[in-house]
């Protein structure tokens, strides 16, 4: 089966998020910059993030912060977002099972791929880390998934873009392909998904056909 992370790897999201992510902060008085967002919290919930902040400042966000990042998140999504190059294509030539293991709150997911054209190759196989106690680089989203579509971990093909995310499949004992074409990477985020336990790493989605053909031997 092949699981397939959102945000920076089906849609070019996580510049948006970071960005919606230190405007609100900052608008809250929590000067945080997009690239710090970016560093620490790529492939990690909104929750857990929030949590983060408010524990290294030791200071409280204001009580509706989280439905308001929420709100500013998807508006931007809405107008601003796009399908990563050549994904349509890649997920087209693939044949058997696939879903969407996410990081977001699953209405923003589905915000993501309708607004893109891709939710036609998931649903209803869509599932976020806020159905799980923890989230990436914990394995317990990918094990849920496996669950509830019934395989095994180590038949799992997953493709992720952080290393919070290459994590969390390795440590479900699934194959990681890592992916670093979004616009969003940086020079080391392939040896950061490398480290993390990813098999293999690409940086264009056409590359995705023959990686799995030689991954077939897992």
């Amino acid at each position: 089966m092949f699981i397939f992370d959102c945000n920076g790897v089906l849609v070019d999201s996580e510049a948006i998020v970071a960005n919606v992510a230190a405007q609100e902060l900052n608008r809250a008085g929590f000067v945080v910059a997009p690239e710090v967002i970016a560093r620490f919290f790529a492939g990690r919930r909104p929750t857990d993030m929030l949590a983060d902040i408010e524990a290294a400042t030791r200071r409280r966000l204001p009580p509706n912060f989280a439905s308001t990042l929420a709100s500013a998140t998807k508006q931007r999504l809405r107008a601003e977002l796009r399908a990563m190059a050549h994904v349509s294509h890649a997920l087209t030539w693939l044949r058997g099972p696939k879903c969407v293991a996410s990081s977001a709150p699953l209405d923003r997911v589905r915000t993501s791929l309708e607004s893109t054209g891709l939710l036609r190759f998931f649903e209803p196989y869509i599932f976020s880390a806020t159905d799980v106690p923890n989230g990436k680089p914990a394995p317990d989203l990918f094990l849920y998934v496996a669950a509830r579509m019934r395989v095994q971990p180590a038949d799992c093909l997953v493709v992720e873009d952080s290393p919070a995310g290459v994590s969390a499949a390795f440590a479900a004992g699934m194959v990681p392909i890592g992916f670093i074409g979004g616009s969003h990477a940086n020079p080391s985020l392939g040896a950061q998904l490398t480290q993390a336990g990813a098999r293999a790493v690409i940086a264009d989605m056409r590359a995705l056909k023959s990686t799995i053909v030689a991954l077939r031997g897992w």
